[in-house]
């Protein structure tokens, strides 16, 4: 597995694992495109020439902020995620930032799982966020420091 910057070139193979995954923010090419015109950062990793995961995050002022994030199903649990997660996490450290912080559907039990375990927690709600279908967003963070 390798993890790079994400691309123009990833954008199709980003649009179908966000497709097969309806419980993430379900984002337009020309959202990614904007990722990869450097308008945020993100990252793909790669099996081969096979895109298995992405995530994408920005900067707000010290913290950093998960925007989207998501692994190909068959993909699932074998280190995908966390290294993803990882190279945001690595990224934050060069603006020095203090906290991590992403909203996820509360019905996203995998997901919840899956941050509590990288020290994230739950620090709010924002009552029906998500549409299609209406659903809460919690609210996680993590202290960086």
């Amino acid at each position: 597995m390798t993890i790079r910057a994400l691309q123009s070139r990833d954008v199709e193979a980003i649009l179908a694992i966000q497709t097969a995954c309806p419980e993430i923010a379900q984002w337009t090419a020309w959202d990614y495109d904007r990722v990869a015109r450097g308008e945020m950062a993100g990252w793909i990793a790669e099996n081969g020439a096979e895109v298995t995961g992405f995530v994408v995050a920005r900067r707000l002022s010290n913290d950093l902020e998960i925007l989207n994030f998501a692994v190909e199903l068959n993909s699932r649990r074998e280190g995908i995620g966390a290294a993803l997660l990882g190279e945001a996490l690595q990224w934050a450290q060069t603006f020095q930032a203090t906290s991590a912080m992403l909203e996820v559907r509360a019905s996203n039990l995998a997901a919840l799982r899956f941050y509590e375990r990288h020290k994230f927690e739950v620090v709010g709600r924002r009552p029906r966020y998500y549409t299609a279908p209406v659903e809460d967003a919690l609210l996680l963070t993590a202290t960086l420091r």
